[in-house]
This record gives structure tokens, C-alpha cells and sequence, in this order.
């Protein structure tokens, strides 16, 4: 490069990309890439909050201002549409879950040169960045880091463990997997850590799956008012301020529906945000999950059906859609081609659409719109901030 060039974007992997097509990291919309590659901050280059900014990959946009960080979400899911030949009518503004609202969270440990480690890894790499703030955790979260860095410095030799923490209504909830206490001064070490940080769950996994080391009660999920059992492992939106956009989003779209069928339901997250006159079928292939949501219904006396059904080996057909006024879509991140296919040929209004993956929703979003339907409103949704991890809500309505 010769010359000074202008940042004009950010790419999907948070690089800014200039009108010649090259890729900088860190580099923020307006900045001016000199010719010896050093970068002159523009007007949306924000000061990185955190200290491990650049080298943890729990971030990779803190040098992104609000606008551009909004920005680039809205970019994300609308460029994944049009890729696809997909238009919406009406292309709702982004929403961004603020600062230290993370309520889950997988984090690694492991002892390098004598002492313990506790972080996300690297950006782009395997090492763990020693975790010694963090401004995406809610603060009851990154409390723990320090007791637990503590507790697993007093195990001997070398580990590796996963830590995955997840904030319920009762408090933390907490799975290690990788360590496992030995003998009775360990053991009894690790319970008076869960009753003096007032742990709400501590899971542990010896090598046959998660098991509950200390649960003084069983723990829930408050889902729109309804207070869900919380089992091991159980997926939850990443920030409670994400939820109310994306639950908004579906209820506004489908609230007057009376009957709605919700397929890839989980917990029952948007099942329970519908008014609670609605008929809604939900349809989840977890067991748990499907059993704590049927149970959370009958005590809240919503009129809830859940159902265990896998639907990537045997969706739902057009035929057993039909009478449905609605369906709820929110598969994992590999979209829901096989469902897709089948709501093509149904006959059901309206679809509400919420994914975590722009490109898997993209590649659906054009089988729907060739069967008849049109995407009628978009609504980006940044719930982890800071990260190009996106998510949306999406209302598709059949047409004619």
C-alpha cells in the first residue's frame, strides 16, 4: 500500500476493510490506515474499556463506538439476507444488550508455570488470558473468577478444567468439568467454598456426565413471570436484555395468534412471552427440558402442551401444521433446514423466526420467501457485546 486509505466497514471476523479490499484489525469505521499500516483514529474509534482488549477473545470489538457497533450488527444480518436474494419490507434498528450483562459463560482453567489461570483463551489462539476484569460478565459472575482462581490453586499438579457459570434465580450455577476433588480434605474444602460464596449448584463432571455436587435447592429460570426448573447445561439467552428484545420481537409479531406452534422451544422462552390465552404446542427433542417446561405451564395454568420430538431427524410435517395460526422457529445454530422445508409447503399465516446464525437463517429465510412467504420485519439483536456474534428475530408472512 502506497497510500492512505479510509476504513469504510467491518468485516464479519471485526477486521476494518478499506474501498481496495484489505483487512485491518482494530480498525474502526473512519479510521485512516497509513501507509506503514499504523492506524489514525477516526470519529466511531472508541478507547477499549479492558485491560486484555486485543489479546482475549471474549471481545473483539471494544474499539467499535455504540453507533458503529450497531452498525455492524445490522450489517451482519441484513448483508446475510441480500446474499441470499432476501429483502425485508422493514429492517428494524439493532439492539445492543449494554455492558456486564452476560448471565452464561464458559471460561477455562488450568495451571501454566505454577500458577492457576482463569479466562477466556486468546483471541486467536489457545492460551488463556488470566481474567482480571471483565466488562461483559454480569459482576455476580466475575465475582467467582478470584475464589475459584483460589480454590484451584490448592489442587496439586497440572489440570485443564472448563467452567461454565450461569446466573439463575437463585444465584450462580457453576459447572467444572476436568477436576474433581480428592479425598475427604478436598471434598470438604469444595463445600465450604459453595456455601461461602453462596453458590446456587455446583455441577461436577467425573467422567459420566454432569452430577450435582451441591444444590441446597432446585433452581430456576424466570421466563416472562414464569419461574422454569433450570436442568444441567439447559440453554438460556445469553443476557436476560437480550431475551426481552428477541421475546418482544416474537410476541408483538404473533400475540393476537391463537393457536401457535413453537418448534426448537427449549425452556419455553417465547412460548411463555405469548399472552396467556394462547394454545401453544412446544416441541423440543431435550427431555428435561421439555418436562421442566411442561411443569413450569401446569403451575402457572398456561394452556402449554410440550412435546419430546427431534426435529432435525423428524420435523414436523405440513399436514400436523395445519390449524396452526402461528410457529415459532429457534433451532441451534446449524438453522432448521428440514423443518424449513416443511413449513414451505404448510399453510401456516405467519412464522417468527429467531436465529443465531445470519448465514444458516439466510439459507432458510430463501426457502420460505421461494414457497410464498415475505420476510416482513427484521431485528438484529448484538446480546453479546463487543462480539461478532450475532443474533436476530425475523417475521415471515405467507402471502396471498
Amino acid at each position: 500500500m502506497s497510500e492512505t486509505e479510509k476504513i469504510l466497514r467491518v468485516a464479519a471476523k471485526g477486521d476494518g476493510v478499506t474501498a481496495s479490499g484489505r483487512h485491518v484489525a482494530l480498525a474502526a469505521p473512519g479510521d485512516m490506515v497509513r501507509a506503514d499500516g499504523s492506524i489514525e483514529p477516526g470519529s466511531h474509534h472508541a478507547e477499549p474499556v479492558c485491560r486484555h482488549f486485543g489479546k482475549c477473545g471474549g471481545c473483539e470489538l471494544q474499539h467499535l463506538d455504540e453507533a458503529s457497533l450497531a452498525q455492524f450488527v445490522t450489517d451482519r444480518v441484513a448483508h446475510a439476507a441480500s446474499g441470499q436474494g432476501v429483502e425485508p419490507a422493514q429492517l428494524l434498528p439493532a439492539h445492543l444488550s449494554p455492558p456486564r450483562s452476560r448471565r452464561r459463560a464458559t471460561l477455562h482453567a488450568a495451571r501454566t508455570g505454577g500458577a492457576v489461570q482463569i479466562g477466556f483463551k486468546e483471541r486467536r489462539g489457545h492460551k488463556i488470558v488470566d481474567m482480571r476484569e471483565c466488562h461483559i460478565l454480569r459482576p455476580e459472575l466475575f465475582a467467582l473468577i478470584a475464589p475459584l482462581r483460589k480454590l484451584l490453586s490448592a489442587k496439586r499438579g497440572k489440570f485443564s478444567s472448563n467452567i461454565a457459570l450461569t446466573l439463575a434465580d437463585q444465584g450462580v450455577d457453576c459447572a467444572l468439568t476436568g477436576y474433581s476433588p480428592e479425598g475427604l480434605e478436598e471434598t470438604e474444602a469444595l463445600t465450604d467454598f459453595c456455601r461461602d460464596h453462596g453458590l446456587a449448584r455446583l455441577m461436577l463432571d467425573y467422567g459420566y456426565g454432569p452430577e450435582a455436587f451441591w444444590e441446597p435447592e432446585p433452581l430456576t429460570a424466570t421466563l416472562s413471570g414464569v419461574p422454569v426448573a433450570l436442568p444441567p447445561a439447559a440453554f438460556l439467552q445469553a443476557t436476560v436484555d437480550g431475551e426481552d428484545a428477541l421475546t418482544s420481537a416474537v410476541s408483538g409479531w404473533l400475540g393476537t395468534s391463537g393457536q401457535v406452534v413453537d418448534l426448537f422451544s427449549g425452556l419455553g422462552t417465547f412460548a411463555f412471552a405469548l399472552p396467556a390465552g394462547t394454545q401453544v404446542q412446544a416441541v423440543e427433542a431435550a427431555r428435561d427440558a421439555v418436562q421442566a417446561c411442561q411443569s413450569a405451564a401446569r403451575r402457572a395454568g398456561r394452556s402449554l402442551e410440550a412435546i419430546h420430538r427431534d426435529l432435525f431427524r423428524n420435523p414436523m410435517r405440513a399436514e400436523e401444521l395445519a390449524g396452526f395460526d402461528a410457529a415459532i422457529l429457534d433451532p441451534p445454530r446449524a438453522g432448521a433446514r428440514e423443518q424449513v422445508a416443511q413449513l414451505a409447503t404448510s399453510a401456516v399465516p405467519k412464522i417468527a423466526y429467531v436465529s443465531c446464525n445470519p448465514a444458516s437463517w439466510a439459507r432458510d429465510a430463501a426457502t420460505l420467501q421461494q414457497a410464498g412467504y415475505r420476510l416482513a420485519e427484521l431485528r438484529p439483536v448484538g446480546q453479546f457485546r463487543w462480539s461478532t456474534h450475532v443474533e436476530l428475530a425475523s417475521l415471515f408472512v405467507r402471502e396471498g
